[in-house]
């Protein structure tokens, strides 16, 4: 689809004849309309107005006067002020079909990022804690954005900035200290520090006595005392078994761990440097930068010269930049954490080059809220994933052995559901959109969700297996594929080909939602088809044939669009 609006966007800058607009502004103004009736692009001339000094419905009526014939377009209309272009079905049907089946579960990857450096930091859960449905939606969304870039070919670095450093070590400290012998460490770690957490952040929040002993407890830790290091440590390495069991569960993957501790003996440079360049003022005793007039200053030491997290971000952009040399280095982190973002960015031009700044991006996500209202960790009313999980998969499997009885690998087809649609219900969304959590809702096994896409997949399986088609052996250039003439044939495969398409906007906007819905759409266009259209019972042999590879080549998009997801698809359901 991106060559299709290349060559729209050609042909209306030749018509155009206007040395003030180019060929990448036209082109970055396309549209693909919602409604089909519309054609398959779409441009407006609004824009032009201004420039030309018309109306856009004179602009647009004399662009298509002056568009030269294309075998690319089959039709082009003009309806209030938008230009509609048609495209060429058989040109398409072609072009599509044997596109895909040449290259196969490689459609859809990309050259265009070969040599670029992408930093994605997600996930980056608090440790000593168990993960939580707000860890959930990070990390599925960190994971996706991931596994797009590297489908375009950038050189990806995954990292899981892990919370492992701050105040509430001391406090955990001390609950651990008070509590641990009535808890069940050795089997449920991290259940048991939370509730320890939560019991003594309680006890400390009404006793100014226990907060100073917390206090202290974390300022011996900074100062290297061996027992609390020791104990530190201990909480990190249980916390990273527990999460690297739901990161396999999850599919997703991290080249670096490094989390807050680690830049610890890299904060006292950050200091320097913007000291020196003189961007370190005093403000009542501590240390600040001022980043505008719009927001408030960024600490970077607190009046008794301590750091705080903007110091350790700080802290963790300068060595990501002489590390890693990146593009753009992505944090997804919770719309609360916005002016924190945007108060380090802008800091962080004290300290490093302009295009590694400007190479900085926040991606912020909606909160996930539960009917009673927000979770927080302290005050214990969260849901967690592994519980969340195991109820998924334990329900996927009762639907589909109730369906059918006689499956093999019920279990793994059950985990492959169950994890796939938590996963599809999250990214579905518009991230920025705050979700109220709902099982059931999440669970249904029809409409928009994971499993009705994964089912569609089954299906195009289940009917290629009845005719024994078979991939390897077919001759892509002995069919004629001007016999898909039906509406839904023709629509169905205007779909597949916007999948490289879809790939790249869901990157460049930080937006998987984009990839499921467009799963979804491929789904519904496939159920049409199926419908109206029969595969198994033509005579018809080339009908047939043609039929068959579209119907594989659904199933190449729709595999590989999960995957891209972190879903994986049963062969059988």
């Amino acid at each position: 689809m991106e060559e299709k609006k290349k060559i729209i966007a050609s042909m209306i800058y030749n018509a155009l004849q206007n040395s003030d607009i180019t060929i990448e502004e036209i082109e970055s103004k396309i549209e693909t309309p919602k409604d089909k009736k519309n054609g398959d692009f779409a441009y407006p001339c609004f824009n032009l107005a201004k420039v030309l000094r018309n109306s856009p419905i004179n602009i647009a009526n004399q662009i298509k006067e002056n568009i030269e014939e294309n075998e690319n377009i089959s039709k082009v209309e003009v309806v209030n002020g938008f230009l509609n272009f048609y495209l060429n079905s058989e040109n398409i049907v072609n072009d599509v079909l044997k596109g895909i089946v040449e290259k196969g579960t490689e459609y859809g990857k990309s050259t265009e990022g070969n040599g670029i450096n992408i930093i994605v930091e997600y996930s980056s859960p608090n440790i000593a804690k168990p993960f939580h449905l707000g860890h959930f939606r990070n990390t599925v969304l960190g994971n996706a954005l991931y596994s797009l870039y590297k489908e375009l070919g950038y050189n990806v670095t995954g990292i899981n900035h892990l919370g492992d450093w701050g105040r509430q070590f001391g406090i955990l400290i001390e609950g651990y200290r008070r509590f641990k012998d009535e808890y069940d460490l050795e089997n449920n770690p991290l259940e048991a520090l939370s509730d320890i957490y939560v019991r003594i952040n309680k006890i400390a929040k009404e006793d100014e006595e226990v907060m100073n002993i917390a206090r202290e407890n974390f300022k011996k830790l900074e100062e290297g005392d061996e027992e609390l290091t020791k104990l530190w440590a201990y909480f990190r390495e249980v916390s990273l078994k527990e999460y690297n069991r739901i990161y396999k569960i999850l599919g997703s993957q991290f080249d670096s761990y490094n989390g807050e501790a680690f830049y610890n003996d890299k904060m006292q440079e950050v200091v320097d440097i913007l000291d020196k360049n003189g961007a370190l003022i005093d403000s009542q005793g501590a240390k600040v930068v001022n980043v505008g007039d719009d927001m408030p200053p960024c600490i970077v030491l607190k009046s008794n010269g301590s750091t705080i997290y903007a110091t350790r971000d700080l802290a963790a952009i300068l060595y990501r930049t002489r590390t890693y040399d990146f593009t753009k280095c992505i944090y997804i982190t919770a719309t609360e954490q916005i002016l924190h973002f945007k108060q380090v960015f802008e800091a962080a031009k004290h300290l490093i080059d302009a295009e590694h700044q400007k190479g900085l991006v926040h991606v912020s996500y909606g909160m996930i809220r539960l009917k009673t209202g927000k979770m927080s960790t302290r005050e214990g009313n969260v849901i967690y994933v592994t519980e969340l999980l195991d109820e998924a998969v334990k329900k996927a499997k009762d639907i589909i052995v109730n369906k059918n009885p006689n499956l093999e690998n019920a279990d793994t087809v059950a985990n492959q559901v169950g994890v796939g649609a938590l996963i599809f219900n999250y990214l579905k969304s518009g991230k920025n959109k705050d979700i109220i959590f709902d099982l059931d809702d999440t669970l249904r096994f029809d409409g928009e969700t994971g499993p009705y896409v994964q089912y569609t997949y089954v299906r195009t399986k289940s009917i290629l297996e009845k005719v024994g088609f078979n991939a390897e052996n077919i001759d892509i250039n002995s069919i004629d594929f001007n016999a898909l003439k039906e509406k839904q044939e023709v629509e169905l495969i205007k779909e597949l080909e916007k999948f490289e398409s879809i790939i790249r906007k869901a990157a460049n906007d930080y937006e998987p939602s984009v990839l499921a819905r467009y799963l979804i759409d491929v789904a519904t266009a496939f159920s049409r088809f199926y419908n109206e259209c029969s595969v198994a019972n033509l005579e018809d042999e080339n009908l047939k044939a043609a039929r068959c590879v579209l119907v594989y080549a659904t199933s190449i998009v729709i595999k590989k669009g999960l995957s891209l997801l972190g879903i994986d698809c049963p062969e059988k359901m």
